[in-house]
C-alpha cells in the first residue's frame, strides 16, 4: 500500500497516510477538522533507473547477465 502525503489549506497540518489505491481520497483535517484536507503532489520514494534492474536483482547463477549474453551472441552471428 503506498503512503500518500497529505497538507490542509486552512490550518497547514501535514500528515502522511497508508492507504489503498482504492481508498478515497481524505478530505477533513484531523487537527482543524475542515474539509480543506487534501493529497500532496510528491515524488516516489524509489526510481526504477538503467537496463533492467531486475536482471540483476532477481535472477541468479547463469541467468544473471541474459541481456549481456544475447549482446555477446548476437555480435558473434
Amino acid at each position: 500500500m503506498p503512503i500518500y502525503e497529505y497538507a490542509c489549506k486552512a490550518c497547514g497540518f501535514e500528515k502522511d497516510v497508508l492507504q489503498k489505491l482504492s481508498d478515497s481520497p481524505l478530505t477533513q483535517c484531523p487537527s482543524c477538522e475542515e474539509q480543506t484536507f487534501s493529497k500532496r503532489i510528491s515524488a516516489a520514494g524509489f526510481r526504477l533507473k538503467g537496463s533492467g534492474w531486475y536482471e540483476t536483482d532477481f535472477k541468479t547463477g547463469k541467468k544473471k547477465n541474459l541481456a549481456q549474453d544475447s549482446k555477446s551472441s548476437a555480435d558473434a552471428g
